[in-house]
C-alpha cells in the first residue's frame, strides 16, 4: 500500500466557469455564478427562484447532437469535465498505450438524471406507457455517467458510481484513490456531476424549506456562516480528476497537480436531514482521512468547508472543525466556495476538491463571499470575503450529505 497517488488532471463545468482556468478566476475574485432560474418558468409559487446555473455550456463541442440526445445533461457535464481533465492528463486522444484493464471510472452524481425522468413521468400521464422512450432507464440512472466516459475512452478497468447526496463527488474521489493505491488501477477518472435545476428538484428543496429565499438579491443570498444566512443555493455542473500512480505519471511524462494522501468516510447515524449536533461524524472523517495521511492537525493550513449557508449545518461544522483541530481551529484559513458557485450536490466534492487543489499550487486562499454578520457559534476564520495569498502544504475538503454521510479528503501540495 506505498503507492503514491496523485493528480495529473482536472476538469470544472461550473456555474462560475467552464474551465478550469474560468472556475479559479473567478473564485479568486470573489464573482458569484448565482442568479434568476432561467431553465424554466419559475414563477412565485417556487419559494426560492435563484439558482447557480451553468452558462454557455455547448454540449456539440464534445459529441454530435445525436449522441446528446442520448444522455441526460448530467452526463453532458461529466463528459465535458473529463474532456478537460483527460487533455490536462496528455489523455484526451485515448489512452496512448496505456493497459486499458489499469484505467478506470468512478464518476458520482447525488440525484442523477432528474430531468429525464421528468419529462418521461409527464409523457406517461399525458400520452401512456406505450409512448415512454426506450432510452429512458439509462438516461437516468446515476452510473450512466461513468459508464459514458469509459467508452468514450477505451477505459476498461472498475468502473461504476457512487450516489451519497452531497457528500457524493468526495466518496467517489475517496474510493478512487484507494482503487489506485492498492493496485486494481494505475489511472482512475473521478468526481462527481449533477444537472437538477429542474421543476420538481426545485419543487422538493422548497418544500423542505432548505435553499435561501433571497430572490431579489441573488449574488448574497448563499452566505456561508454568515448569522443572516437563510439556505443554500442550489447549482449545477460537474468536477473530474484524473487520479495516477505516481510512477506511472513520471515514466509517461506527465505533469502532478497534487498528490492525494488521505481519505475518512463515517456516518453521523442520527437524522435523514440534519447533521449531528456538534459534528461529531465530521470530526470523526477528518481523523480518519488525517490518520491515513500521516498529517497531524497542525499541519494541515486550508479547509474547504462544507458550508452550505444553512443553519444547522454551518454552526456544526465549526464545531466539528473545532473539535479536530483543538487550539489550530483558530490557525487554519477556511472557506466555502458555495458562497459563489451555489450547492451542486452530488457534484460539490469534485469541484471543490480542484479548489483545494489550486489553492495549494497558486498559494491563495479562496474567500467565503457575503460574510458580512459575524455569528457566535460561527467564530473561526472564514476568509471574509477576499481572497489572501497564503503558501499551505496541506488542506482538507469536507462534504456532508443528507442521510449522515461524511466524506474527507486529505491533498498535498508537490
Amino acid at each position: 500500500m506505498d503507492r503514491r497517488v496523485v493528480v495529473t488532471g482536472t476538469g470544472v463545468i461550473s456555474s462560475v466557469g467552464n474551465s478550469t482556468a474560468d472556475f479559479w478566476d473567478s473564485l479568486k475574485n470573489g464573482r458569484s455564478g448565482i442568479g434568476p432560474v432561467t431553465r424554466f418558468e419559475c414563477g412565485e409559487d417556487y419559494r426560492t427562484r435563484i439558482a447557480g446555473e451553468v452558462k454557455n455550456f455547448d454540449i456539440e463541442r464534445y459529441m454530435s447532437q445525436k449522441e446528446a440526445k442520448r444522455l441526460d445533461e448530467f452526463c453532458h457535464f461529466a463528459v465535458a469535465a473529463a474532456d478537460e481533465a483527460m487533455g490536462q492528463a496528455g489523455l484526451r486522444d485515448g489512452l496512448g498505450g496505456l493497459d486499458p484493464d489499469k484505467v478506470g471510472v468512478l464518476v458520482g452524481s447525488g440525484i442523477g438524471g432528474i430531468l429525464t425522468l421528468e419529462t418521461q413521468a409527464n409523457v406517461l400521464l399525458t400520452r401512456g406507457p406505450t409512448k415512454n422512450s426506450p432510452l429512458m432507464i439509462p438516461m437516468l440512472i446515476t452510473d450512466m455517467a461513468s459508464g459514458c466516459i469509459s467508452m468514450r475512452y477505451g477505459a476498461k478497468g472498475p468502473n461504476f458510481s457512487i450516489s451519497s447526496a452531497c457528500a457524493t463527488a468526495c466518496h467517489a474521489i475517496g474510493e478512487s484513490f484507494w482503487i489506485v493505491k492498492r493496485g486494481d488501477a494505475d489511472v482512475m477518472i473521478t468526481g462527481g456531476s449533477e444537472s437538477t435545476i429542474t421543476p420538481l428538484a426545485m419543487a422538493g428543496f422548497c418544500s423542505m424549506k432548505a435553499m435561501s429565499q433571497r430572490n431579489e438579491d441573488p449574488l448574497h443570498a448563499s452566505r456561508p456562516f454568515d448569522a443572516g444566512r437563510d439556505g443554500f443555493v442550489m447549482a449545477e455542473g460537474a468536477g473530474l480528476l484524473v487520479l495516477e500512480e505516481y510512477e506511472h505519471a513520471r515514466r509517461r511524462g506527465a505533469d502532478v497537480l497534487a498528490e492525494i494522501i488521505g481519505y475518512g468516510a463515517t456516518a453521523d447515524a442520527y437524522h435523514i436531514t440534519s447533521p449531528s449536533p456538534g459534528g461529531e461524524g465530521a470530526a470523526k472523517a477528518m481523523a480518519a482521512a488525517a490518520r491515513v495521511a500521516g498529517v497531524i492537525p497542525e499541519k494541515v493550513g486550508y479547509v474547504n468547508a462544507h458550508g452550505t449557508s444553512t443553519p444547522l449545518n454551518d454552526k456544526f461544522e465549526t464545531a466539528a472543525l473545532k473539535t479536530f483541530f483543538g487550539e489550530h481551529a483558530r490557525k487554519v484559513a477556511i472557506s466555502s466556495t458555495k458562497s459563489m458557485t451555489g450547492h451542486a450536490l452530488g457534484a460539490a466534492g469534485g469541484i471543490e476538491t480542484i479548489a483545494c487543489i489550486l489553492a495549494l499550487r497558486d498559494g491563495v486562499i479562496p474567500p467565503t463571499t457575503n460574510y458580512e454578520h459575524p455569528d457566535p457559534e460561527c467564530d473561526l476564520d472564514y476568509t471574509a470575503n477576499t481572497a489572501v495569498e497564503r503558501a499551505e502544504e496541506y488542506a482538507f475538503n469536507i462534504n456532508l450529505g443528507f442521510g449522515g454521510h461524511n466524506a474527507v479528503l486529505a491533498i498535498k501540495k508537490v
